[in-house]
Order: structure tokens, then C-alpha cells, then sequence
């Protein structure tokens, strides 16, 4: 028998931005735009890779979406990554959703190649933590570690946003409360609306344990801890951020809350499941990707 999914987990997969929604621009595409196409929302036209690599040159934060479980998404990320990084080498620092601040020693010592993929996977508590398959991840974390690329974690510890689902901020121990990032703005109302239509679309699932106002808490204290992570390493070097759709989408999630604090420019590149409608604000590139998945969840979800 099929073992049920936590809500703990639901919580986590619908934050992260597994299952965006349709926005209000949306037109159909299915036969439009094959795979591998990459669409500028400026123009609403298609561009060249080439094009939209000399445009995110010109930032200091590109963010690079995904659904967790989508090896497609992946190989973007690290096309993306490869194309900056030949071009400055030397110049590029990648922060990641997948990892907690905390962990950051351990992160420095596998790009100095001081750890084994075993012992990275086991110091940075990977199957507890973030928990999807790690082969989905291994190409991007060895071109890091193999190019000496820095990597930075921009995640809050991974049990706090689901303690302020619960319980609200106010819930939280002294010690907790002391992680928080340093600025909570909840007062983004389109942000605020397409969180409510997520909680509202999988309401007979969740609202028996977190009521609306702490799950959309969760969801800005998440951003907001990795919109201070990138503003805290996003300085004389292009930081490429590779987080989960809904953290990147319409730059509300942790572009334009890092922004606030820094000042500095940014572009989006979101992955987009073929033959789906496009809507051109979601992001400033969108990537038409094949809509496979891959069973990627490793942790105990019962």
C-alpha cells in the first residue's frame, strides 16, 4: 500500500514551488514553442541561448529556477552555470536553496575537494534535510567543486518554516526566533494572493494543521532568510542562485526581497513544462523543458 504523504512534507513541496499556478497572462503554446526553447519576456519572443547568456552577464544575481524532481531542470541549471562560469571564470559564486546557512564549512571543504561525495551527503545531513534523490544534484555539485566555483547555502534551518506553519512566528524558542532573518514583510499582495490560491487549492489537505496567516508566514520567513543570504554574498561577483520555482517566480519570492536590501540588478530563468500555456511574467527567461520526473523524495514520508 502506498504510503501517505506527510503534511509536513505537503508543506514543504508546496512552499518549495512544485506546483505553480497559471497567471493571468497565460497563452496557449503547446505547438508553438518545442523543448529547448527559450523565450524572452521582454519581447515575448524566442531567443538564442547565446542572447540570453550575454544578458544575465550583465547583472550580479541570476536566479535559475526548478521542480525539484525534473532532471531536465537540472541539466538547465548547469547549462547555465557552465556558459557564466566560461566566460568569468573566477568571478562566479552559486548560493543554493538545498542547503542551510549552518552547514557552510562543510560546503567550503567539498569545493576544495576535502570531502568524498559520502561524507558530504552525511555532514551536511542531505536525506534529513532536503531529502530528494542526490544523483538529481551530482553533474551540478561536481562542476562546482571541479571549477573551485564558491557555494554558499541560503536556506534558514529546514525545521523552522514548519514551526512557523504550525505555530506562527511568535511560537518559536528564543533560540529559533534568533535565525530569523532581518526584515519579515508580509505585506506583498500579489505575493500574498498567489500563496493563498496554493493553500487554497490543496485546502483539504492542510488547513487541519496550519491555518493561512502562519503558512504564509513560513513562506516570507523562507524567502526572506535566503533573500539576506544573497544579499549577504552577492557583492564583486555574478551570484548564481538556483532555488525552486515558486521561491524566483515574478521575482516576489527572494529576487526582489534580496533587491530591497542590496539595490543590485537580477534576471529570472524559469524551466517551463512543455506543451503548458506560458505566462511571460512569471520570469525574465522561461525554458521550455520536457515534463519528465523522476520519484526524487528519499525521506521517511509517512
Amino acid at each position: 500500500m502506498k504510503t501517505p504523504v506527510s503534511a509536513l512534507f505537503l508543506m514543504f513541496f508546496l512552499l518549495s514551488g512544485c506546483a505553480a499556478l497559471r497567471g493571468p497572462d497565460a497563452v496557449p503554446q503547446a505547438e508553438s514553442y518545442p523543448v529547448d526553447t527559450i523565450l524572452a519576456a521582454e519581447t515575448q519572443k524566442v531567443v538564442s541561448f547565446e542572447t540570453m547568456i550575454a544578458d544575465l552577464e550583465t547583472v550580479s544575481v541570476v536566479y535559475v529556477g526548478e521542480a525539484h524532481i525534473n532532471p531536465a531542470h537540472h541539466e538547465i541549471q548547469l547549462r547555465v552555470l557552465k556558459a557564466l562560469y566560461e566566460r568569468h571564470p573566477g568571478k562566479i559564486a552559486v548560493g543554493m536553496e538545498m542547503f542551510a546557512r549552518p552547514y557552510q564549512a562543510f560546503l567550503a571543504k567539498w569545493v576544495d575537494g576535502g570531502l568524498s561525495e559520502e561524507a558530504f551527503l552525511k555532514k551536511t545531513h542531505w536525506y534529513a534535510n532536503w531529502r530528494y534523490d542526490f544523483s538529481l544534484y551530482r553533474d551540478l555539485l561536481n562542476e562546482i567543486q571541479q571549477n573551485r566555483i564558491p557555494l554558499f547555502g541560503l536556506n534558514i534551518e529546514f525545521h523552522i518554516p514548519s514551526k512557523i506553519a504550525a505555530g506562527g512566528i511568535d511560537s518559536l524558542l528564543p533560540y529559533q526566533a534568533r535565525q530569523l532573518p532581518d526584515r519579515i514583510d508580509l505585506t506583498d499582495v500579489e505575493h500574498r494572493e498567489h500563496v493563498r490560491q496554493v493553500y487554497d487549492k490543496h485546502a483539504d489537505r492542510i488547513t487541519q494543521r496550519y491555518d493561512f496567516e502562519n503558512f504564509y508566514a513560513a513562506q516570507v520567513v523562507w524567502d526572506e532568510a535566503m533573500a539576506e543570504a544573497v544579499s549577504r554574498h552577492a557583492n564583486d561577483r555574478l551570484l548564481v542562485v538556483f532555488a525552486g520555482n515558486g521561491h524566483i517566480l515574478r521575482g516576489f519570492g527572494i529576487p526582489e526581497r534580496a533587491r530591497f536590501r542590496t539595490g543590485l540588478s537580477y534576471r529570472t530563468v524559469m524551466p517551463h513544462k512543455d506543451g503548458e500555456p506560458v505566462d511571460f511574467s512569471v520570469a525574465d527567461y522561461i525554458w521550455i523543458a520536457p515534463s519528465v520526473q523522476r520519484p526524487g523524495f528519499m525521506g521517511n514520508d509517512s
